[in-house]
């Protein structure tokens, strides 16, 4: 078994599954939302796992970008896909501004920059008049895509963020692939030793944050045409909190690791209450009944189960388990 070459029958099953999904009973919103923080935290990993750059503040690229395209396609009406564009743009705008402060300090000091910054909008979210304050932007239209497609239906919609998702998805397999995401790669290994070999780094890690930023906003920006609202809670430090989770359950540096960790958090926060429904006929504990209103425990018991049994995650601890059994021990590529 060789990591490297089911990858692509993997990724190509799960298109199709993806594909065949509001056919076999899926909710098509419940998806769209998933498929939204699978890519949110797949611009994380570009960061994290392949840079070396932890971020405390992408909520700020997700939310920005969310009431962005929320006001510009309510407000000024502009059709959805000049709101996702807009959304990108502003990720790619507010993760230039960061990151450029952020990289001129290294380790925690970088990593509570993005913090600061990040917690500045947040409170700049509360107060502007445009945002709604506490009640959020409510009833953005989905509007038609280009003219001709209705995005009012969920179906239609739930195909076009497919194909959003998954454009943006192979834009980030192809970013590290090249030889950029190489120098990238190179700088997270042994920064100095890239230095050396006369790489400005720091121009490097700019732009891999802007990248990251702007696919985070094009999240933040699907997000908001799917549920048709931005609220405070897409800038809150929480969600930040929530994508670092996503990256390191699923396992930080590799492509489908984001992909996982999205799906098992998402899943558990909206399905906790039925499992534990679940659990509690089979076991007859009625605790298990009050599990949907303990869903921090939960996600916590499980991010300290993953870093001390899944040090490399639920996808990286997968890969490296493939690597071995065909090389005999050695250990393998994140894919």
């Amino acid at each position: 078994m060789n990591s490297k070459k089911i990858a692509p029958l993997g990724y190509g099953l799960l298109l199709l599954g993806l594909v065949a999904a509001p056919f076999l009973g899926a909710y098509p919103v419940f998806v769209m939302k998933l498929l939204c923080f699978a890519l949110f935290a797949s611009a994380f990993n570009l960061l994290l796992g392949y840079t070396g750059l932890l971020s405390f503040g992408h909520a700020a690229f997700l939310g920005g970008a969310a009431y962005v395209t929320g006001h510009v396609v309510k407000v000024w009406g502009a059709t959805p896909e000049l709101g996702l564009l807009a959304g990108l743009l502003s990720g790619a705008l507010l993760g230039l501004v960061m990151g450029w402060f952020t990289i001129r300090r290294q380790g925690i000091y970088a990593t509570m920059i993005t913090l600061a910054l990040a917690q500045m909008l947040f409170f700049a979210a509360l107060q502007m008049p445009f945002t709604g304050g506490e009640d959020g932007l409510q009833g953005v239209p989905r509007g038609k895509l280009f003219g001709l497609l209705d995005l009012s239906s969920d179906l239609t919609m739930y195909y076009v963020c497919l194909v959003v998702v998954v454009v943006a998805f192979l834009l980030i397999v192809r970013t590290i692939h090249s030889p950029f995401g190489q120098v990238l790669k190179g700088i997270k290994e042994n920064e100095p030793r890239a230095t050396s070999l006369g790489y400005d780094t720091n121009r490097f890690k700019l732009l891999a944050f802007v990248i990251s930023a702007a696919i985070a906003g094009l999240a933040g920006a699907l997000k908001t045409l799917v549920l048709g609202f931005a609220t405070l809670s897409d800038v809150h430090w929480s969600a930040s909190g929530h994508v670092v989770l996503m990256t390191l359950v699923g396992g930080m540096g590799t492509l489908s690791g984001p992909l996982v960790g999205a799906a098992v958090v998402v899943a558990l926060e909206n399905k906790i209450g039925e499992l534990g429904t679940l659990l509690a006929q089979l076991t007859t504990v009625d605790w298990f009944n009050s599990l949907g209103e303990s869903v921090t425990i939960v996600t916590g018991l499980i991010f300290v189960v993953c870093v001390l049994a899944f040090r490399r995650g639920i996808m990286g601890e997968l890969i490296a388990w493939m690597d071995r059994r065909r090389t005999g021990g050695g250990d393998g590529g994140a894919h």
